[in-house]
């Protein structure tokens, strides 16, 4: 190890002695409020689910837009606007929480930002002229989450020790897939399908429209015992144009002094280019399926939900090990899990093969996203926690534009989706040389 890596390491350990609560702390944290902690992520993951991947986005495309090709374009520029107010809005927003102690109202706020959005999107009817509406709703609820997130995120170390950070948020993750997948299949089967269990009209597609208010009505009612049994910091009294101020003054003073910070900097860019990976693999999964193997709509669906079942059992299996080698490790082995699936889906010709090495690419979605959450929520300073993890939502939107275009680039030039999501590929090696350079989070890695 060289003297660098082992300074870095001292310095990492004495931020953890500051960051983390004491175990007399945590031991006061009931079980009760840890597992509402977690639940906000079964709540959260059904706008990700339902709106964003498999319902209202093919909906948007196919019956809302003029033709499926401009609905996609618009559905990828709304998504880009909204990543880029995300990008940057997300570090000056965890900054004020910061300042302002308490991170429950902002939470709040944001949830209610997206559960109002979400549910006036039963009001898009599948005409051209709704476009413009549903985009804007759409996107409001896309900010609404993901601005969530970030203090929902800054929670967690607040609420267990340094042992436990790992198995909460690789547990919280898979809540998450759990509750995606619960709410998928309602929708598809109580819904959606022809002969559904509930009976919903198709007129208007209001079999498909009746969707958003059961998303937002799920939302709601599981965000709730978050905010009921879950503790917040105290307040710091601060008023609120004060605390934006300071805000905005310690991000330049953090951008300025980002050395102090570099070993959370390495991370944040090795996590920036696998987490491209991650968004793009999404993205054009369910596009690669149906044009290279032939998959149908419905075996796409049922391939998302597969996808869900096996990140969500990799999410929560791999909890242990993130608490038992530290969260580094973690991801280094779900990256190379990513490669080599990925590389098989790439390489096959036969569909049996492409479900097996398909749902087993699932296994190592979970846990490299719930390792990176647990990473951050081990280093950084809890002085700043709310600003890295508004960076950490950074570094998931800064570049979300860059592996579309490769793949659809690299498509377009070769006439090969193979070799179009080849470009997936080669961000997941990226970010693992990435992580290579990351300093470990304490003395058991």
């Amino acid at each position: 190890m060289t003297l660098d890596r082992t300074l870095a390491s001292a310095r990492t350990c004495i931020t953890l002695r500051t960051m983390i609560p004491s175990p007399e702390q945590t031991a006061r944290t009931p079980l009760r409020a840890l597992w509402s902690w977690a639940l906000y992520d079964w709540a959260n993951s059904g706008f990700a689910a339902l709106v964003q991947t498999f319902v209202f986005a093919a909906y948007f495309a196919r019956a809302v837009a003029e033709n499926e090709t401009l609905g996609t374009a618009q559905w990828g520029t709304m998504m880009g606007v909204a990543g880029l107010i995300i990008g940057i809005g997300g570090p000056i927003l965890g900054a004020v929480a910061d300042r302002s102690g308490r991170r429950k109202p902002w939470l709040g706020l944001f949830s209610a930002i997206c559960i109002i959005a979400t549910a006036l999107l039963w009001f898009i009817q599948p005409d051209a002229s709704f476009v413009w509406l549903a985009l804007l709703l759409a996107g409001i609820g896309t900010i609404g989450s993901e601005y969530s997130m970030v203090f929902y995120n800054a929670m967690l170390p607040d609420l267990v020790d340094n042992k436990s950070v790992g198995r909460w948020s690789g547990w919280g993750w898979g809540l998450g897939y759990a509750g995606g997948l619960v709410l998928l299949i309602i929708a598809l089967y109580g819904f959606v399908e022809q002969g559904a269990w509930f009976g919903v009209p198709r007129e208007s597609a209001m079999h498909v429209r009746a969707v958003m208010p059961l998303t937002a009505v799920w939302y709601f009612v599981f965000c709730l015992p978050l905010f009921f049994f879950s503790p917040d910091t105290s307040t710091s009294h601060t008023p609120l144009g004060q605390s934006l101020r300071e805000a905005l003054t310690q991000l330049r003073q953090s951008l300025r002094d980002i050395r102090q910070y570099k070993d959370i900097a390495i991370f944040l860019l090795a996590r920036m280019l696998y987490n491209d990976g991650l968004t793009t693999m999404f993205a054009f999964g369910g596009i690669y399926a149906a044009g290279t193997f032939g998959l149908t709509p419905s075996q796409v669906i049922i391939f998302g939900i597969g996808m869900n079942v096996t990140a969500g059992l990799g999410a929560s299996s791999f909890a242990w090990l993130d608490d038992r080698v530290g969260p580094r490790p973690t991801i280094l082995v779900s990256l190379v899990g990513l490669i080599a699936s990925g590389t098989m889906i790439l390489l096959v010709e036969d569909i049996t093969l492409f479900w097996i090495f398909g749902l087993s690419l699932g296994i190592f979605v979970g846990p490299v996203q719930a390792s990176s959450r647990s990473y951050l929520a081990r280093v950084a300073p809890a002085k700043v926690r709310g600003e890295m993890f508004g960076l950490f939502a950074l570094s998931g939107k800064l570049t979300s534009f860059i592996g579309p275009l490769l793949v659809g680039w690299l498509t377009f030039a070769t006439g090969s989706q193979r070799v179009g999501m080849s470009s997936v590929i080669v961000l997941f090696v990226l970010g693992f040389v990435g992580m290579m350079f990351v300093p470990p989070t304490n003395f058991k890695e």
